[in-house]
């Protein structure tokens, strides 16, 4: 039984059962009829039949000719450290608060946080926004670099603003990972192999134990003002080295997929030989059966980078945010991952950003530092596990062919959601350490499936020529979201960072904004499992 039949999916070639069959199909067509099919009303998920024959041929040579190889497995490991840092610096920058407070005695600490989502949100709609329209790979490339030049240089900041600054300027870099480094992977992997991108997400765990492992470790050696400034050394060349990996060590192409739709239709078949070379494999799909099925209307191969943005931004109007919204399904499907994004954007920073301020004003024993470090370090281990248990869930299906199917993206990710609400409900009720790590390792493994389900969705809902700028939206709206978080702790506590209200209040907004969230995504009228993404 095949990958894709275990999962419940059924494989494209059930009716076809070699590649040549397929393309000898499609070359069959007469040229006429391919011209009118490029002419046609798109379909539902927001694209022409003609890109729609090409990333089937595209597919089609993944899942059976060129398959999960070397190639995937280096671009799932250098995809990782996206993830990676993204979560590195958000729980960096929230465990070293109480440090940089002490020492620079702020009017309030939180702007730091407030600066780092400033930044998180540039950088989403920058390089998300980018990416349709001048590639993935310059923005998978340049984002690390950005971000581990910036961290570094944080931990030499002489005040208060400057560090501020500086760190909204490590958010530009960081904050364009997660749209372009998923989109990339997914476009580059076989369907069978497409729950993987949920796996992605034990990165984003890994970079927050790093992170608590780091500061906790200088913090055990340190005063207060050297632990921080050596954790965000440490930190920025952790990330500047991940930027070395990818650029240096990896040859990243293009994704095949982004190029058929700028009309590259020959720079596709060179990018996914490549590929097939590297994986020990060779291909039989050529240039001319992507191009009897006509041309999209793309830059010119000699027209320079500098040309293609101003071109791009001169005749832009929305011209890949229309799509996502051309049809009713589609529209829908947008609107709601926008909100559920946006509501977890507020409801994760609002509960994980601030989790040690919380401590030091609610738990006794709190006060003792490497204890409180040490228990926050095991929070964060616990939220590798999520990953495995949404991959585990996230294609479980039962009678395919039936027309109520249990299980896929959207139960996962609507249970997990009101999972994470639940434990957080239940957070608000401990007074010992034990009922504390109890419920916060709880929610952090069901914190991370969540967001293995969602950003694995996510990319999978939008096609690939608007697929950039919808993960761009998503994540802008969660960072702006993002936003009010720290704007919630102020309000909600004194300078000194006491509680002007019941200390709960801003954990029970937060858990109900993941219950509310859950509901939302039973409501996501696209089931993406057992699909190959266009």
């Amino acid at each position: 039984m095949s990958d894709i039949e275990k999962r419940g999916g059924k494989s494209p070639l059930d009716d076809e059962k070699s590649l040549a069959q397929v393309i000898g199909r499609e070359a069959a067509s007469p040229p006429g009829s391919r011209e009118e099919s490029r002419l046609r009303e798109v379909s539902e998920d927001g694209v022409d039949e003609s890109f729609r024959e090409k990333c089937h041929l595209i597919n089609e040579c993944l899942q059976h000719e060129i398959g999960f190889g070397r190639y995937q497995k280096e671009l799932f490991l250098l995809s990782g450290f996206g993830w990676l840092a993204d979560n590195l610096w958000l729980q960096g920058v929230a465990v070293l608060l109480p440090q940089i407070n002490a020492e620079f005695n702020p009017p309030r600490v939180e702007y730091t946080t407030f600066s780092l989502f400033i930044g998180l949100i540039c950088g989403a709609i920058t390089w998300g926004s980018l990416s349709d329209i001048i590639g993935r790979r310059l923005s998978w490339q340049i984002t690390l670099c950005i971000a581990g030049i910036f961290g570094i240089a944080s931990g030499g900041a002489n005040s208060f603003v400057t560090l501020c600054s500086l760190v909204a300027c490590l958010g530009f870099g960081v904050g364009g990972n997660l749209p372009v480094d998923g989109a990339l992977f997914l476009e580059n992997i076989p369907q069978s192999h497409q729950w993987l991108l949920t796996f992605l997400s034990a990165w984003w765990s890994i970079g927050q134990v790093i992170s608590s492992v780091i500061v906790w470790g200088f913090l055990s050696r340190y005063s207060n003002d050297k632990a921080w400034r050596l954790s965000f050394y440490t930190l920025g060349s952790l990330t500047f080295g991940m930027f070395v990996c990818r650029y240096l060590i990896f040859t990243l192409q293009e994704s095949p997929k982004f190029l058929v739709a700028i009309g590259h239709d020959e720079e596709a078949i060179e990018a996914l030989t490549y590929i097939a070379k590297r994986n020990g494999k060779t291909i039989s799909l050529t240039a001319d059966r992507l191009l009897a099925l006509g041309r999209s209307q793309g830059r010119g191969n000699k027209e320079s980078l500098l040309r293609t943005l101003k071109n791009s931004f001169a005749h832009f109007s929305l011209s890949h945010v229309r799509p996502l919204f051309s049809t009713r399904p589609l529209a829908i499907n947008t609107t709601l991952i926008i909100l559920i994004w946006g509501l977890i954007g507020l409801a994760y920073p609002l509960f994980n950003g601030f989790l040690v301020l919380y401590l030091q004003d609610k738990l006794t024993f709190a006060s003792s530092v490497s204890r409180t470090y040490r228990d926050y370090t095991i929070v964060a281990v616990f939220g590798i596990p999520g990953s495995a248990l949404a991959c585990l869930i996230v294609d479980w299906t039962r009678g395919s062919e039936s027309r109520w199917a249990i299980g896929g993206r959207k139960l996962a990710l609507s249970i997990s959601t009101l999972a994470t609400g639940l434990f957080l409900f239940l957070f608000t009720t401990t007074t010992t350490e034990a009922a504390y790590l109890g419920f916060s390792c709880a929610s952090s493994l069901t914190q991370n499936a969540m967001y293995g389900v969602l950003y694995a969705y996510t990319p999978e809902a939008f096609p690939t020529p608007h697929r950039g700028t919808g993960d761009a939206l998503a994540s802008a709206v969660n960072r702006v979201m993002g936003l009010i978080a720290p704007i919630i702790k102020i309000v909600t506590t004194s300078r000194d960072g006491s509680s002007t209200v019941d200390a709960n209040v801003p954990v029970f907004i937060s858990a109900s904004l993941f219950v509310v969230s859950a509901i939302l995504a039973m409501l996501l009228p696209i089931e993406t499992a057992g699909k190959a993404v266009l």
